[in-house]
């Protein structure tokens, strides 16, 4: 017993010690830095895809490339938009094409895989989501003035990678999650609601294999997917063209034949 204490030395070293470890458990539980904002994750997003002002600068674009199947089915498929709101996309097996594009205010397609040989209105719909691909630089680029809500809701693991799990509400009402890269704030995955054939579908969309063109980021690898299904498309993007000389005319519904 240490005299004039009145208690055994080892309690002493026993105290002290305690009092260490909450010390050093105090410090540990220091306060956390607190979440970014949504302007500051959006803002990082932008910056990595190659800043504000080279995004805008974007008038047009193509991409051309090859879509897979998990039945092995192979198709040569084009990509192309144009402001504002402009977009068609081209689907090309065996030398047959099918073909879906909106002039940014009606949407048409060609679909002989339908036995559809001539143009055809898309239903409303179809319209509308056509109109959201139509958005080149992508709906999180001048989000609040485009009259959409952005929210972050947490953060999710994705394909290995530590995401910010965004909501997404677009201005038509049309919600959408979006998962960004903590690290580089690249897109990992989207997932968004369609309706196929009348009934509501869940899709994934996930991204991967990014590089630069005219110094703006663009994955080269779209996986597609309804949640809950084996089957994929599977879309490899071999060539990124921005600012081609795209006609309205390709946009616009063609005459039907008398």
């Amino acid at each position: 017993m240490i005299r004039g204490f009145g208690m055994p030395s080892w309690r002493w070293w026993s105290l002290a010690a305690t009092a260490m470890l909450v010390c050093a458990s105090v410090a540990s539980a220091a306060p956390a830095a607190p979440a970014p904002t949504v302007d500051d994750i959006v803002a990082r997003y932008v910056a990595a895809r190659g800043g504000l002002k080279k995004i805008r600068s974007v008038q047009s674009l193509r991409q051309e490339g090859h879509a897979t199947t998990g039945a092995g089915r192979q198709a040569h498929v084009v990509r192309e938009v144009k402001r504002p709101g402009r977009v068609r996309f081209e689907f090309t097996v065996q030398g047959v094409t099918a073909v879906f594009a909106s002039d940014g205010q009606h949407g048409w397609r060609v679909s002989p895989f339908e036995a559809d040989m001539g143009p055809k209105a898309l239903p409303e719909e179809a319209v509308a989501e056509a109109l959201e691909q139509g958005d080149i630089e992508g709906p999180l680029v001048d989000w609040k003035a485009k009259g959409h809500q952005v929210e972050l809701v947490g953060r999710e693991t994705v394909g290995g990678h530590d995401a910010y799990k965004l909501k997404l509400t677009l201005k038509s009402g049309s919600v959408r999650y979006e998962y960004l890269d903590v690290k580089t704030l690249r897109q990992l995955r989207a997932d968004s609601t369609r309706l196929v054939r009348g009934q509501a579908v869940q899709i994934q969309t996930t991204f991967d294999d990014y590089s630069k063109t005219n110094g703006i980021l663009f994955p080269h690898l779209v996986v597609v997917q309804a949640v809950g299904r084996p089957q994929s498309l599977r879309v490899v993007v071999d060539t990124i063209t921005v600012n081609p000389p795209l006609d309205d005319k390709r946009f616009a519904m063609p005459p039907t034949q008398p």
